[in-house]
């Protein structure tokens, strides 16, 4: 009986609960926001930066502003040196005149540098017009489910990003080229066909397999392979290289130059492991056919 007292002394039967602290007063468990019937928004506002904003909207003064403050400094320099008296010949014993040495090198640096800053002006990036042509050309005899996939993914691709055109060549066969193409010369001014064989072989196509990983061509302009890309339009902006496993390559071109953004790339990479994962399947069992549908 002692024994039995004493564990129950030891050991209580209902433990007591621990209480966690609350949430302290300077880190809110919760933030609030409402949309009022008239539809304004009524929660946290995002912070503005107002010289942020001052100067992004007033760039052609603030790159002229340093042309003006050292304009003013030169004259205020002579003005004083005119209305005090002083020589105009700068005497290096004089703690005057080196003050205003001082301050007319500060000032034609001033003007210089305000110089620069209207000389050199950041280029502006906006979207082009695809010179080219519009075309629809599928693979005849790929099944209705991968004629529908490829077309998802050119809708998915124009609608959400920069996307004009989409070319898909997988085991050597152009399965989709479908967007702005460039015009062929050859055939009357229709869209210029996509020669697999000749893009297999190519610098773009290998490095892009060979890595695995995408390439992203920010501005096609700079890079010398655009010529291996005859078949996009000739003011392509940018182009996307995905490959497809390592049988094929989905390339993407852009209106605009550094359009994709960073989810973009991701998106199409999981588009282009879809893609891989789907005609793995078939492109062994179709023949060596192009319609172009319309």
């Amino acid at each position: 009986m002692e024994a039995g007292t004493l564990i129950c002394n030891v050991l209580p039967l209902t433990p007591k609960r621990r209480r966690f602290p609350s949430c302290q007063s300077s880190f809110p468990c919760s933030v609030k926001a409402s949309l009022s019937s008239q539809g304004d928004y009524r929660g946290p506002k995002p912070k503005r930066e107002w010289v942020a904003d001052w100067v992004s909207k007033n760039d052609d003064v603030v790159r002229s502003l340093p042309i003006y403050v050292g304009g003013t400094s030169l004259l205020a320099v002579l003005f004083n040196r005119t209305v005090s008296g002083i020589a105009p010949v700068a005497d290096a014993s004089s703690s005057q005149s080196r003050a205003d040495l001082l301050t007319l090198g500060l000032a034609v640096t001033c003007i210089l540098n305000g110089l620069v800053w209207i000389s050199i002006r950041p280029k502006s990036i906006s979207v082009v017009n695809p010179e080219g042509v519009e075309c629809q050309r599928i693979y005849s005899d790929l099944p209705d489910s991968v004629i529908s996939e490829l077309l998802w993914a050119w809708e998915s691709l124009s609608h959400a990003t920069c996307c004009r055109s989409l070319v898909v060549i997988y085991d050597g066969i152009c399965l989709l080229q479908i967007g702005f193409a460039a015009a062929s010369s050859s055939d009357g001014g229709g869209a210029m066909v996509v020669n697999a064989k000749k893009l297999v072989e190519g610098s773009l196509y290998n490095g892009g397999i060979r890595s695995g990983s995408q390439s992203y061509l920010a501005n096609l302009s700079l890079y010398p392979g655009k010529s291996e890309l005859p078949f996009l339009p000739s003011n392509t902006q940018a182009v996307i290289l995905q490959p497809l496993g390592d049988k094929g390559i989905a390339i993407v071109g852009g209106d605009i130059v550094r359009g994709f953004t960073t989810s973009d790339q991701a998106w199409i990479t999981l588009i282009g492991e879809k893609l891989d994962a789907t005609l793995t399947k078939v492109v062994n069992r179709i023949p060596l056919a192009v319609e172009e549908r319309s």
